[in-house]
């Protein structure tokens, strides 16, 4: 949880330089600047938490169902790479907005109140929650439809903005 938290925080002050860099060499009238702010703006959209959910959560899907063993390769080489994406796409989100925050552009902190950061919140507790969800074979049986559905709905329903 501790390594998330700094990752999360480091992520979030790397990018918040780098948009403070775009957004400063903007107003200096250089058109480099915008293509930066343009390039960091591409990254900055909850809707990019739904691929990347429906993914995990397929993942997660086969880690309650496979063997152990199979289940770890899973888990190390799908689920663990998709949770520290997760982690760094939301921090360069936050980073990116605090940034233009302290340009004087104050209204951009209620675009967090997005209910597609949801999806987001939805990977990482149910990757810090995997070794309990493992270890209790009712909640496996309940998570693997639980997990099944959030796959599909990821996948094939159209969440409207």
């Amino acid at each position: 949880m501790s390594k998330a938290l700094t990752s999360f925080a480091l992520v979030a002050v790397l990018s918040a330089l780098l948009m403070a860099l775009s957004l400063a060499v903007a107003r200096h009238g250089y058109p480099f600047g915008a293509f930066g702010v343009k390039r960091l703006d591409g990254i900055a959209d909850a809707g990019t938490f739904l691929p990347l959910a429906a993914v995990y959560f397929l993942s997660a899907v086969l880690m309650m169902i496979l063997p152990l063993r199979a289940a770890s390769i899973v888990l190390t080489n799908a689920a663990d790479a998709l949770f520290w994406t997760v982690v760094a796409l939301f921090a360069a989100i936050v980073g990116c907005l605090l940034a233009r925050w302290a340009f004087g552009q104050g209204s951009v902190l209620l675009s967090l109140l997005n209910w597609r950061f949801l999806f987001g919140a939805a990977v990482v507790g149910a990757h810090l929650g995997m070794n309990e969800l493992r270890r209790n074979i009712l909640l496996r049986s309940l998570f693997v439809v639980i997990f099944a559905a959030a796959t599909l709905a990821c996948l094939f329903w159209s969440f409207p903005v």
